[in-house]
């Protein structure tokens, strides 16, 4: 039997200890000399994040967890769905299997599919958890180089190259990601006609699209709850002039996706105003990474507050805008006067910085003012180049 098989005892030990704190937990390990300790927190921790991350596998019993690091960086549920929405086939082959949380979603809508991954400890724990799940996706244990060289074609190759150089180093470039996409591609094409790339959100899109080739067809900038996750390529095999790009914020109860191309981005054009009027609106974090700011202003006609502030007002209230949107209370100057009168009485607010010459936390000591509470403070500059803190609920 394989490593990951639950004996009893510890299967009754994960069951009761599942809600525990794990590090104190792994302080009374003398106390269960017939457990495998390390073990047993692995899948305590893994399934205590799975909770959050991977809801629908949580409710799930046997399956089995990986070491941390696996579970950190496989894709979320939420993500993991959206990639699903992307694309459809007869077959598909997961390059870099990972955890298998890709492969297993991406799977629904594939008649055969396949989990290629070098380590053998997680090739194990993907059969576990596809048997359990119900899922018939083929695991298959080699590293890239053993497998695509006798790989038959496929609909479609997902890869999410490890981010990690061979010393545990973060890297964010496709060429320095392994395997390497770039250096790869004619052998990826003589494979399929169709490639899903995960990278990470820090990437420069513009310059992953020029790297690869501009072969890129879709990009997809994905965040969950306003927190960029992950950038999202669909790369084909021909070059692509005006590659279509969608801003995505999954929220619970909804997802907020905006559309756009560079080219509508450049012939778009901004109006500008240093009179900050009854909405102030904040893009989203999938926006503010895309760039795409002359052409969101002017689809929801707003009026942008500087070239390099990022932020939109109006006295109209959009509801739909992709991002959070605020009522302006007050439009407070920097003089010791105006801001001894503005901030009179307030004693906390949740500060952001746009376009302002100091960082949070030094602006905060300056104004004598705690995080938190139902206030909003946006510091940051107008048109005119005046200096501001707009107070906002």
């Amino acid at each position: 039997m394989g490593f990951y098989v639950i004996y009893m005892d510890e299967s009754t030990f994960i069951l009761q200890h599942r809600y525990d704190d794990v590090k104190a937990l792994a302080l009374q390990g003398h106390r269960y000399p017939g457990i495998d300790m390390p073990y047993v927190l692995d899948q305590i921790s893994g399934w205590q994040i799975a909770l959050n991350k991977l809801p629908a596998w949580a409710k799930v019993e046997g399956l089995v967890y990986p070491h941390h690091l696996s579970l950190e960086q496989c894709s979320s549920e939420k993500t993991a769905l959206y990639k699903s929405s992307l694309i459809k086939g007869e077959s598909l082959v997961d390059l870099t299997g990972g955890f298998g949380v890709d492969c297993y979603f991406l799977s629904q809508n594939f008649n055969h599919s396949t989990y290629v991954e070098r380590q053998a400890c997680l090739c194990e724990i993907a059969k576990e958890n596809y048997s359990r799940l119900g899922s018939n996706i083929n695991v298959v244990n080699a590293d890239f180089d053993e497998f695509i060289s006798t790989m038959k074609h496929v609909d479609w190759i997902f890869m999410d190259p490890a981010r990690r150089d061979s010393n545990g180093g973060k890297v964010v470039a496709i060429a320095d990601c392994e395997p390497d996409v770039i250096s790869n591609l004619p052998v990826l094409f003589d494979k399929t006609d169709h490639i899903l790339l995960k990278l990470s959100p820090m990437l420069d899109l513009k310059r992953a699209i020029t790297d690869l080739n501009d072969c890129v067809e879709q990009a997809h900038i994905v965040s969950v709850d306003n927190e960029c996750k992950e950038l999202l390529l669909v790369v084909g095999r021909n070059k692509v002039d005006n590659v279509s790009i969608s801003c995505v914020n999954i929220r619970k109860g909804m997802t907020q996706t905006f559309h756009f191309t560079f080219q509508e981005e450049v012939s778009a054009k901004s109006i500008y105003t240093d009179k900050v009027e009854t909405y102030l609106y904040e893009p989203n974090v999938s926006l503010l990474k895309a760039g795409c700011f002359r052409i969101l202003g002017q689809q929801f006609g707003l009026k942008k507050l500087h070239p390099n502030s990022h932020l939109y007002t109006s006295d109209l209230y959009i509801e739909n805008f992709p991002g959070r949107i605020f009522e302006v209370q007050k439009c407070i100057g920097f003089s010791k006067k105006e801001l001894k009168e503005g901030l009179k009485g307030i004693e906390k607010a949740n500060l952001t910085i746009r376009n302002f010459p100091s960082t949070v936390d030094s602006l905060r000591k300056r104004l004598k003012i705690k995080e938190g509470g139902n206030l909003y403070m946006f510091a940051t500059t107008l048109l005119n180049d005046k200096k501001v803190l707009l107070l906002c609920k």
